[in-house]
């Protein structure tokens, strides 16, 4: 709300006659009507456009009329109470987006509202016969900005803060959010305790011009005091102290505390982290006190997936999220894999066990540890193996991360009758590339890009004495249909692409594992082909794999409603190697059932061109998107 004052410029001395305005923006709490009819009147709403969808549709979700038809019924005199009140309401949404001459016209049977003989007309509809509403707005010329004027003092440069300036369209939540705007500059500038109140705006009707006015004080320039930390019971708060992004001393700033808050709120150890502010003392330092408090320490969880060719898997996991105090993770996961499936040939099982060490020497960087036992029955081949590890990760920048690590495996792979036994001392450095700004790989992305590159140097010995490198790369991306259709609201329509790329040198298609070779099909490469199908095969027409891989996969994805969604996909891929090379596509679609965690999954795929020993269709479903 900001107050208006209509009258001529004040440098004509006319007087000015003062008026309060309550500005409604769009999703404005909405007052019930109170009117419960005992013979409840039916009736229908036509809208006359205003020529603005965004007028048209504020107007909307603003009318009672509108809200409450189905939920709040009234009897004929509270229709036209109703629609009273809603010529007020509907005036001041036309005001809020600057149209301080616009009109309402609502007729009810083509009566208006004050006809004398309104009620009895509808009084004496017949049983079940709807009333029609008729809403017409009428806009009139739009006002601008006229003057901006500020009462008290501004250091230099803070004027510009507003992001509002003379001409542009008076437009209430641009006026109110520059109020808003300047004050944040001030607390981030060190004067914490600054305000800003809300702006009078004087009218110039014949200028169709707001002239603004906003009262400022700035306060005391301050600097950090004391950092106090409430509410720990597990977690040290050396941890958080050493993690901490504000100092004692600094000068204040609010955008810096605030991404200090939520800074402590990522590391997972807190459910909420909250900032208090003490006054300033006599050297203008200002005492911060975070007040926490801490998430559960204990997490246990299910985990549950299907897809046609790999069959179903079914998992459960463990989770002690603070072991010493400092944040340390002990994670414990055991599920059950190859449960049917057309890829499968028997029950395997992957069991991992995780310990992590954050802000190891240093902030954002992690240490972990991961002990894991896989056993897998494929109809490339049949796998088990126990893996040692170690892995370095280090966060660069909130878009950019790289990892290395040591791990030794020992695994026994049957493939086409024949038992090899493998010893492998991997060096896996990565780097990652995430633009999504998202919270969760699990949540819809709508935009950016996730990028990533993994470099493998392996020296095998056992079976295969060899040394090789395996070198494999991603880049997906997301694109908002809402920039190119601006009437489609923004994250509904999202196109997805995605590029994998692999290969392997060092060593022959032969002479690499078999669980080390490139497969293609399933549904992290060409859906509508099972499992590692894709590529080479044997005479009996089991997978070989290949020294090399490619994919694609473009993606469109359409949300319907708050929960549902639909995918249409088009997924393409081929293996390479000395025995030869194959290539296919896939098409499909999917039903997404949208959740606080990530998006259900279901898609249906089929093969393009169906060999005897293809599947005719795929079905896949788990949680979160292909990719």
């Amino acid at each position: 709300m900001f107050r208006i004052r209509v009258g001529v410029p004040e440098a004509a001395g006319s007087a000015r006659r003062a008026r309060t305005f309550a500005i409604l923006l769009a999703g404005a709490v909405l007052c019930v009507d109170s009117a419960h009819a005992a013979n409840p009147q039916s009736y229908k709403v036509d809208w006359v456009s205003s020529g603005d969808k965004a007028i048209d549709s504020t107007m909307k979700l603003t009318s009672q009329l509108e809200t409450l038809k189905e939920t709040a019924p009234v009897d004929p005199f509270g229709l036209i109470a109703r629609a009273r009140g809603d010529v007020t309401r509907l005036q001041t949404v036309l005001q809020s987006f600057g149209y301080y001459d616009g009109t309402i016209t609502i007729t009810i049977n083509d009566m208006a509202l004050d006809s004398a003989g309104l009620a009895d007309t509808l009084t004496a509809l017949p049983k079940k016969s709807d009333a029609h509403v008729k809403v017409e707005p009428t806009l009139g010329p739009q006002f601008h900005i006229g003057r901006i004027d500020v009462q008290g003092a501004l250091p230099p440069g803070m004027r510009q803060k507003m992001n509002l300036s003379p001409g542009a369209p008076a437009i209430a939540s641009d006026v109110l959010a520059a109020g808003s705007n300047l004050q944040a500059a001030l607390a981030d500038a060190g004067y914490a305790f600054a305000t800003v109140e809300k702006p009078v705006a004087y009218e110039v009707p014949a200028q169709h011009v707001l002239n603004l006015k906003f009262r400022v004080t700035t306060g005391p320039r301050v600097r950090i005091g004391a950092i106090r930390i409430e509410g720990l019971e597990e977690v040290h708060e050396s941890r958080l102290r050493r993690r901490l992004l504000v100092h004692t001393g600094e000068l204040y700033d609010a955008a810096a505390i605030e991404k200090a808050r939520q800074d402590l709120l990522s590391i997972g150890l807190f459910s909420t982290v909250s900032v208090h502010l003490g006054g300033a003392d006599q050297s203008q330092r200002v005492p911060i006190t975070f007040v926490v408090n801490e998430a559960k320490r204990y997490t246990v969880g299910v985990s549950a997936a299907y897809s046609s060719d790999l069959g179903g898997s079914l998992g459960v996991n463990w989770s002690d999220r603070n072991v010493f105090g400092g944040g340390q993770q002990l994670n414990a996961s055991a599920t059950a894999i190859n449960l049917g499936g057309s890829a499968t040939t028997g029950l395997g099982y992957d069991v991992s066990l995780g310990y992590l060490i954050p802000d190891f020497r240093r902030r954002d960087q992690t240490l972990g540890f991961q002990v894991r036992a896989l056993r897998q029955a494929l109809q490339a081949y049949t796998q088990t193996g126990e893996t040692l590890g170690t892995t370095l990760t280090r966060k660069l920048s909130s878009v950019w991360s790289l990892s290395t690590g040591l791990s030794y495996e020992h695994e026994i792979i049957d493939q086409e009758n024949i038992r090899y036994k493998y010893n492998l001392l991997m060096l896996p450095i990565s780097a990652y590339y995430d633009s999504t700004d998202l919270s969760s790989p699990l949540v819809d992305p709508t935009h950016g890009y996730r990028i990533s590159l993994n470099v493998t140097p392996t020296l095998s010995y056992g079976s295969s004495g060899k040394t090789f490198v395996v070198v494999q790369g991603s880049v997906a991306t997301y694109y908002d249909l809402h920039k190119l259709l601006p009437g489609d609201p923004a994250g509904r329509s999202v196109i997805a692409a995605r590029v994998l790329s692999g290969v392997a040198a060092g060593a022959t298609q032969f002479s690499l594992p078999p669980d080390q070779r490139f497969y293609a099909g399933g549904s992290g490469t060409v859906r509508g082909y099972r499992y590692q199908s894709v590529g080479p095969e044997f005479a009996d027409g089991n997978p070989v794999g290949g020294t090399s891989m490619q994919a694609l996969n473009l993606e469109l994805r359409q949300r319907i409603g708050t929960n549902l969604g639909f995918v249409a996909f088009v997924d393409s891929g081929g293996v390479s190697g000395s025995s030869g090379s194959v290539y296919r596509i896939g098409v499909g679609a999917g039903v997404r059932y949208y959740t606080s965690i990530g998006p259900i999954r279901f898609d249906l795929a089929l093969p393009t061109k169906r060999r005897p020993n293809d599947d005719r269709f795929e079905i896949y479903i788990g949680l979160g998107q292909a990719f």
